[in-house]
């Protein structure tokens, strides 16, 4: 069953990870849309139509990645004070209420639309149009990645009911938070200053 778990963990941050690259895709276009509009008085039509869809490619493709390393945000002030136990009840409870039916809807509307956008070869609104049915198309995968991953969460959940605690989950780089940061710097900084004392002492307090 952890085994699953991690399974499914690993493939969201994988995602997560391959079209986070959207972000300097976006950037880049940004930048040069910028330099060719005011410098080189030079648009491009299509440019805005390119950074929506790349934007929404981000933020969708994101989701499931955020899901599993729990960085959607969460009303922290009753729920931290409560045992794990009882998170995970809260957890399923709402997963099963309100996420389940979302996302199925999502991924169910989401697919029906995108076929209707490839039956018309649907092309943006523009003087040089872009394809828009590829891009509709991460709506439906996204809802099932979504799916999946909110599967496996409910799963955690039950197993945090049977055995009191939460079952481990994939790791990945995580902003720091200041406090943190100064308490590790305080930590290292004593242990260099207990380190220096300690040969200090073992050579006899000779410079």
């Amino acid at each position: 069953m952890q085994k699953l778990m991690m399974a499914v963990d690993r493939l969201s941050t994988f995602v997560g990870r391959f079209f986070a690259w959207s972000i300097v895709l976006l950037t880049l276009l940004v930048s040069w849309e910028v330099f060719s509009r005011y410098i080189l008085n030079h648009p491009h039509p299509w440019a805005l139509d390119a950074q929506i869809m790349l934007y929404g490619i981000l933020f969708m493709m994101a989701g499931a990645y955020t899901l599993a390393h729990q960085g959607h945000v969460r009303g922290d002030v009753l729920y931290g004070g409560f045992s794990e136990r009882t998170q995970a009840v809260i957890d399923l409870v709402l997963f099963v209420i309100f996420y389940l039916p979302g996302v199925v809807a999502l991924t169910w509307a989401g697919w029906g639309y995108a076929n209707e956008s490839l039956a018309i070869r649907e092309n943006t609104f523009s003087p040089d149009p872009l394809p828009l049915y590829p891009f509709k198309f991460v709506i439906p995968v996204a809802g099932f990645l979504l799916l999946l991953q909110g599967l496996i969460e409910i799963l955690r959940c039950a197993v945090c009911i049977r055995d009191g605690k939460w079952p481990r989950r994939l790791k990945d780089v995580e902003e720091i938070d200041v406090e943190e940061l100064k308490a590790m710097v305080k930590d290292e900084v004593e242990e260099l200053q207990a380190l220096i004392k300690d040969d200090d002492q073992g050579r006899g307090g000779r410079p």
